[in-house]
C-alpha cells in the first residue's frame, strides 16, 4: 500500500507540474535530463531542491547502492520513454501514470531493503529532521549514477537508433559519388 501511495502521489505531482517544470520532482531525473542534453545547467540548478531512509539489517551498503542505481535507471529510462522522447506523441499524456507506476513497482522491490528512495530529495529531508546520516551517500550517489546512466543511454542509444517515420532517404546527388 505504501508503494501504491507513493506511485499515485508521484502521478499527481508529475501531472500537475508538467506544464511548469516538465514534471521534475526528482533531482536524479533532472540529472539524467541534464546529461542527456534536454535541460541546461541553469535549469537543473533551479529544479534541484532538498526533500531517513535506512538500510535493512544484513543487506550491505554496496548492494543498496547498486539497487538504487538500478531502480533510478529504470525510473529515468521510463521518464525518457514516456515523456522526453520526441516520438512519444500521444503517449506523453499518460507519462505521469507510467512514471508513478514505475516508482510504485520500484518501492515494492526496494522498499524493504533500503527504502526505495530513487530520489536524493526524498532521503535528505527525513535524514535532516532525524539527524541520521548513516549510509546517506547511498541515496545521493546511487540515484545520481542511475539517473545519469538512464538519461545517457536513452538519449544517445535509443532516440537516435530509431529513425522517425517521416524521414525518407534521398538518393545521392552525382557529386556525392
Amino acid at each position: 500500500m505504501v508503494a501504491l501511495a507513493h506511485g499515485l502521489a508521484l502521478f499527481a505531482a508529475v501531472a500537475s507540474s508538467m506544464n511548469v517544470s516538465g514534471g521534475h520532482v526528482n533531482p536524479a531525473v533532472t540529472f539524467g535530463a541534464l546529461l542527456g542534453g534536454r535541460i541546461s545547467v541553469i535549469r537543473a540548478l533551479y529544479y534541484w531542491r532538498p526533500a531517513g531512509f535506512m538500510v535493512a539489517y544484513g543487506i550491505g551498503e554496496l548492494r543498496c547502492m547498486i539497487l538504487e542505481i538500478v531502480m533510478t535507471f529504470g525510473l529515468v529510462y521510463t521518464v525518457f520513454g514516456a515523456a522526453v522522447d520526441p516520438k512519444t506523441g500521444s503517449m506523453g499524456t499518460i507519462a505521469p501514470l507510467a512514471i508513478g507506476l514505475i516508482v510504485a513497482a520500484n518501492i515494492l522491490v526496494g522498499g524493504p531493503l533500503d527504502g526505495g528512495a530513487m530520489n536524493p530529495a526524498r532521503a535528505f529531508g527525513p535524514a535532516l529532521v532525524a539527524w541520521r546520516w548513516n549510509n546517506h551517500r547511498i541515496y545521493w550517489v546511487g540515484p545520481l549514477i542511475g539517473g545519469g546512466l538512464g538519461g545517457l543511454v536513452y538519449e544517445y542509444m535509443i532516440i537516435p537508433a530509431i529513425e522517425p517515420a517521416h524521414q525518407t532517404h534521398q538518393p545521392l546527388a552525382p557529386e556525392d559519388y
